[in-house]
């Protein structure tokens, strides 16, 4: 693999293809085009690209294509690739701790191959920026977070890494196994010495890190309120666990007398540079906080279905204002890992939760790729195809026997089969095309991840 991700001079020039900005006023060009030069989109427009164009290295006839946004997937566990297919038929908790133990018996090189396999499914599958949430840190199991970061850097993904944690066990009430989770001060050295070692706050960045202690029911209050104080004053952003399931509300009344939000309000973790996951259970009162302080969600719905933990109001969240985007989560609770899925069980999930009018496809792109950047702090730089915005793009094929007689390419995307990958750019850098990444080689990742997954299975007993 190789690990470079600096573009190319000149411009790469898209033309033919129909285009979803994903802008503010939701943007469509039946036939259109986008110009691209270096890792910057120069143009958008209707019709050909403009005329007289300078050191053009590459034209694309797009043609029967859909050209998008890349997508943005905001929730993820890359570590449970080498779990999936277990706890087939149990809710949250249950999942929880029947998976636990051997979550716990992970070590570098199996969270190097999971990252590798998770972000490989999800790369061939649209995704220009990738987010995970590793928060299981087995003591002894080498540098798990630059197992993941190394991975994205392979690939050639747009990366945000959270540093999780946990600090609360079994005998402290958790759900964690002791031996799995660290002591409050571990936990925030580490996270402080992530943010120093990988945080890159620039413009066009390719690797950001976020403070992110993993649940209420897996981490101490003074973990939360000091990871809080921690991301503000190295000025990056918070992300856990919220409001998934009605075992954690009413875990949160029986242990802090208050309901999720209200314990997350009462340790700093409402506000613009906030995410949660999920979010599933939240009154009116809980989606005003959220609109309040601009708290964004990341919304899971595979995972939600496949842990029956119920459909989030994600359309009363859109319209009160709250930053929504998607997310895959891990793949132990959303076996296929990918998100372009997403975009059409996001749509389906909510019109069974509110009605035909609930999510349309638009809405349902939108928070596959301008909705995320929003949530990751990031919408000033990608989400969206317009002039000065990075060159994170993708152009989805539409003419084959799936999506040929669907005349709208927009609802061809979200509600026909997933569609190919014709080219994916990060940075103005190709990392699909035709189908294959670029920069990777599948069937060894494949190998590597089966032979992971093996290994795991045989330390943890499942053999």
């Amino acid at each position: 693999m190789t690990t470079s991700n600096a573009p190319a001079p000149g411009r790469i020039v898209i033309e033919n293809g129909a285009v979803a900005t994903v802008d503010a006023a939701g943007t469509e060009y039946a036939r259109g085009h986008v110009v691209v030069a270096g890792n910057l989109i120069e143009s958008v427009g209707a019709g050909p690209a403009p005329g007289g164009l300078t050191g053009v290295t590459r034209r694309i006839d797009a043609t029967g294509h859909l050209v998008t946004p890349g997508l943005v997937n905001t929730h993820h566990h890359f570590y449970q690739w080498l779990t999936r297919g277990l706890a087939q038929d149990s809710n949250l908790f249950d999942w929880l701790v029947e998976l636990y133990p051997t979550w716990a018996r992970i070590d570098e090189p199996m969270v190097y191959a999971a990252a590798a396999g998770s972000l490989a499914m999800m790369v061939r599958g649209g995704v220009t920026t990738a987010m995970d949430h590793h928060y299981v840190f087995p003591r002894g199991a080498g540098d798990l977070l630059g197992a993941e970061i190394r991975a994205a850097a392979e690939l050639g993904v747009r990366f945000t890494a959270t540093r999780g944690s946990m600090d609360r066990g079994k005998a402290d009430g958790g759900l964690p196994p002791d031996f799995a989770v660290e002591t409050t001060e571990e936990a925030l050295l580490a996270t402080e010495s992530a943010i120093d070692t990988h945080h890159d706050a620039s413009f066009g960045s390719m690797l950001q890190i976020a403070a992110a202690p993993c649940s209420p029911f897996s981490v101490s209050t003074e973990l939360m309120r000091e990871a809080a104080e921690l991301a503000r004053r190295k000025g990056v952003r918070l992300h856990t666990h919220g409001s998934e399931t009605v075992e954690e509300e009413k875990f949160c009344h029986e242990l802090f007398g208050m309901g999720p939000t209200d314990y997350f309000e009462s340790t700093g973790w409402l506000g613009q540079d906030v995410w949660m996951a999920h979010c599933v259970h939240m009154n009116d009162a809980d989606i005003a906080a959220f609109a309040r302080t601009g708290t964004g969600v990341a919304h899971c719905p595979s995972s939600n279905a496949r842990l029956a933990a119920g459909i989030a109001r994600v359309p009363d969240m859109l319209a009160a204002g709250v930053p929504v985007g998607l997310g895959v989560d891990g793949t132990a609770s959303n076996e296929s890992g990918e998100l372009h899925t997403e975009l059409r069980n996001a749509l389906l999930i909510n019109r069974l939760g509110g009605g035909e009018k609930a999510l349309n496809a638009r809405q349902a792109l939108r928070l596959g790729t301008y909705g995320g950047a929003q949530v990751l702090g990031r919408a000033a730089e990608i989400g969206s195809l317009e002039a000065g915005k990075l060159a994170d793009l993708v152009l989805w094929k539409l003419d084959g026997i799936g999506h040929a007689s669907i005349a709208d390419p927009v609802a061809a995307l979200v509600l026909g089969a997933a569609a190919p990958v014709t080219l994916s750019l990060v940075n103005g850098v190709p990392v699909v095309e035709n189908g294959r990444l670029t920069r990777a080689d599948e069937e060894a990742v494949a190998k590597l991840t089966r032979s992971e997954a093996r290994r795991l299975a045989g330390i943890a007993g499942l053999a």
